[in-house]
């Protein structure tokens, strides 16, 4: 049973990392992730001969994207370890006394931020580089997502800046701007988002800046990665100066000198922080003085010298009245409890979520039962436990599969997953998820039509696909419940229009697995025709730079289905777009055309992306590695090895300006 449990413990941990890290979507609170890890620990010590499978590694995760440049950071960015009583926070204290030389070390408390952490780089004075955390050891480069932010200074107050400094903080969205957004897409019948902690993640990484600013990002600034040379001796000297250089920083922390004056700091913090403009979930306590940091020194994944006190999330009990199955867009099948409403945090609840089948089996929770429900931070409400004492007699577990069947939704499982799927990918529920897709802003961008709309369309069996869409009239659409004259014409204008769309558009809005918008781009701009690019290799696809094997076989497979062949073929009949935009086709560029570019560091003005896609617009390719193929690497800022690397094979080393020039106009 140990080991079985172990197994699932790695799967979960795995899928929750992913959640958190890739996706910017986490399912459970710290809490309950802390849980988890340190019951796999408490497992694994069982075998000490080892266990048979993979490990879950020591690590904070991975947030980097193959969109973004990278950058290492000069001084590792690692994650806090968390505490979650008194007494393991005065436990903390009492070891950071015991391993120092002295006895009566300073501290900081300040507000922990429920955000994105992110490093800052400024050169003399001058806001250079802004990098993600990253795996820890190197993170994506932010940079223009976050010239978007308004309090953020591109240029330092004051004078006798250090040559270099790396400031880290947390990026965050106010609740005011969360919700001026979420009403936007409300209007637009657009899926919610979850919170701003999800919100704020994904748009630090969209590739789309113009998206970025059109959110009102914010940030602050409370950590000290690196100053060359070191002026600080403290980190109370340290929040004076970046005061004084008017960075944004955290409204209020406490400077204490015993572990009660912490534990008072601490208190206070908690009386405040529903005042602050960002979502706190805890305290971070750290060790004052920079001698005594680099004297406790660090784990593989967290300073000894810091720790984050968790708040208590707040809880309350209801009554589960019933399990429903919410289907993914990808056709994922999770839990949702129907809740008797109860107020949380402030927030009347009245679903929440069961993550997945083994939790739910895992905790016994059962229709009918009185449940505990935790709202921790800006994390969707959870069901913590059920209360199995105030159970009915008549209670039964909880079957999902069988109640999968119950509700006609044929399930699978693969080996080694922890979600489960709709095994019918032709089911009307996955029709609808790839029709809203389909129009979605990030595909086919058709307004007015929403997800009711695309629910009426399919109950009256108006639409049975993407290409039917295109055969609604007027008439037809007049049989849709509160649907006038006008809206049917505003959506018939609407559909007319997305038929000139940019052909990546059309790709991107295929759904196929793997293939996002900035795949469907590079596709669109390297194949120039849809019919080219179903008739692509799998060599060929791979050949591309940003083409991942797995997104080459998913192309290959959905191209080879007679159902996707002959989808292709209406939605050709009824004239939509199938050849890249003019404007965007391969310039004839003697100097670029046929070379196969590198790109390293950062360059003064054009972002990495931008350099790419002008490149291949002139005939060019750039790659991720240097090769003996390479025909020039164009460095900018910070190469790293990629520069050493070419100048030993002896390839040409260019600036941007040089490629700009290369570049004209174009």
């Amino acid at each position: 049973m140990s080991r079985k449990r172990l197994l699932q413990l790695y799967a979960q941990i795995k899928h929750h990392d992913e959640c958190y890290y890739k996706k910017a979507q986490p399912e459970i609170s710290d809490f309950e992730y802390d849980r988890l890890v340190h019951e796999r620990i408490a497992l694994e010590s069982q075998f000490p001969e080892g266990f048979p499978t993979t490990p879950v590694p020591e690590s904070i995760g991975d947030d980097r994207n193959e969109g973004f440049a990278q950058y290492a950071h000069k001084v590792p960015m690692l994650s806090l370890e968390n505490t979650y009583s008194r007494d393991q926070l005065r436990a903390f204290l009492q070891r950071v006394e015991k391993n120092l030389p002295h006895s009566s070390p300073a501290y900081v408390v300040e507000p922990k931020l429920d955000g994105v952490a992110i490093s800052l780089t400024y050169q003399k004075g001058l806001f250079v580089r802004a990098v993600t955390r990253g795996n820890g050891v190197q993170g994506d480069i932010v940079t223009r997502n976050l010239f978007t932010i308004q309090t953020l200074p591109r240029k330092l107050a004051g004078k006798n800046f250090p040559e270099t400094i790396e400031i880290r903080g947390e990026i965050f969205m106010d609740h005011q701007e969360f919700e001026r957004i979420n009403q936007e897409r409300r209007r637009k019948n657009q899926p919610l988002y979850a919170n701003p902690r999800n919100l704020a993640a994904g748009t630090v990484k969209l590739l789309d800046s113009k998206i970025a600013q059109s959110r009102k990002l914010q940030i602050v600034l409370y950590g000290l990665g690196v100053a060359e040379p070191n002026q600080f001796h403290s980190l109370e000297a340290f929040h004076r100066q970046i005061e004084i250089w008017q960075l944004p920083t955290v409204e209020k922390r406490w400077y204490a000198q015993t572990p009660e004056q912490v534990f008072s700091g601490i208190e206070q913090l908690d009386q405040r922080r529903n005042q602050f403009p960002y979502p706190t979930d805890g305290a971070v306590v750290k060790v004052n003085a920079l001698s005594d940091q680099n004297h406790l020194g660090t784990t593989a994944k967290a300073p000894r010298w810091a720790i984050a006190y968790k708040f208590p999330a707040e809880q309350a009990e209801t009554t589960l009245h019933k399990i429903t199955i919410q289907i993914g867009r990808t056709g994922v099948l999770t839990p949702v409890a129907e809740l008797e409403p109860v107020s949380v945090s402030g927030t009347t609840v009245s679903r929440a979520t069961l993550h997945n089948a083994d939790e739910i089996a895992r905790k016994d929770i059962r229709e009918g039962d009185q449940v505990l429900i935790e709202k921790a931070g800006e994390i969707i409400p959870a069901v913590i436990q059920s209360l199995p004492e105030k159970r009915k007699p008549t209670s039964v577990p909880f079957d999902f599969l069988q109640r999968c069947q119950q509700l006609g939704i044929p399930a699978i499982r693969n080996p080694g997953e922890i979600a489960w799927k709709l095994a019918d990918p032709n089911s009307s529920i996955q029709k609808h998820r790839k029709i809203q897709h389909f129009a979605s802003r990030v595909a086919m961008d058709i307004d007015h039509l929403g997800t009711a709309i695309i629910q009426q369309l399919l109950d009256k069996d108006l639409i049975t696909d993407l290409s039917s869409l295109y055969q609604l009239t007027k008439d037809r659409l007049a049989e849709l419940e509160k649907f006038g004259e006008k809206s049917a014409q505003n959506l018939i204008d609407a559909l007319e229009k997305s038929k000139s769309n940019a052909l990546w558009r059309l790709i991107h809005g295929l759904g196929i697995p793997g293939v996002g918008a900035q795949v469907s781009k590079d596709l669109s701009r390297h194949f120039q025709t849809l019919d080219d690019l179903s008739q692509a290799s799998q060599e060929a696809l791979i050949d591309l730079p940003g083409i991942a094997e797995a997104s080459a076989q998913n192309l290959i497979h959905f191209f080879k289905q007679t159902r996707n062949q002959e989808l292709i073929q209406r939605l050709r009949t009824a004239g939509l777009n199938f050849t890249e935009d003019p404007d965007l086709r391969v310039i004839e560029n003697p100097q670029i055309q046929g070379k196969i570019f590198v790109i390293t560091g950062t360059l003064p003005t054009l972002a990495r992306n931008e350099a790419k896609q002008r490149i291949e617009q002139n005939g060019g390719r750039v790659t991720g590695s240097v090769s003996k193929k390479t025909h020039y690497l164009v460095a900018g800022e910070a190469p790293g090895n990629k520069k050493d690397q070419a100048e030993k094979l002896g390839i040409p080393i260019i600036d941007e300006s040089l490629l700009l020039d290369w570049l004209g106009k174009s």
